[in-house]
């Protein structure tokens, strides 16, 4: 799904809870998914301008999740060791920061390079 501006925010945050929903997961990690997702839709919005994210519905044995992938081809983040600290902003946002994000999934993957772009991959499980 492309973002490309602001009004892209919430069809993507309905998308999310569409994918949850048709696992059952339950309202307490819906809720930290989407929060979540929509704390990295915003940075991807703000930072990089927009890019694409993948939303996929995937199952470990008996237990089923949803991973979402955010790819953006924007400045990168220079050091991603300070960018992972609580209290972090370099937009002096009240938001929750990559650390905040991370704590709600399961799953958390940081790859940035500068001058390309960013990617991360998150993944809650329906039971998580």
């Amino acid at each position: 799904m492309s973002i490309t501006r602001e009004q892209d925010m919430v069809p993507f945050r309905n998308r999310v809870k569409e994918a949850a929903v048709k696992i059952g997961m339950g309202i307490v990690n819906q809720t930290k998914l989407i929060t979540a997702a929509s704390e990295l839709v915003r940075n991807m919005f703000r930072y990089a301008g927009g890019g694409e994210v993948l939303i996929e519905v995937v199952s470990k044995g008996r237990e089923s999740g949803v991973r979402l992938t955010f790819i953006d081809k924007g400045p990168g983040i220079a050091d991603l060791n300070l960018a992972m600290q609580d209290g972090y902003s370099t937009g002096r946002s009240l938001g929750l920061g990559l650390p905040g994000t991370k704590r709600l999934v399961n799953e958390f993957d940081l790859k940035s390079t500068v001058g390309q772009g960013t990617t991360v991959t998150i993944l809650k499980w329906k039971n998580g």
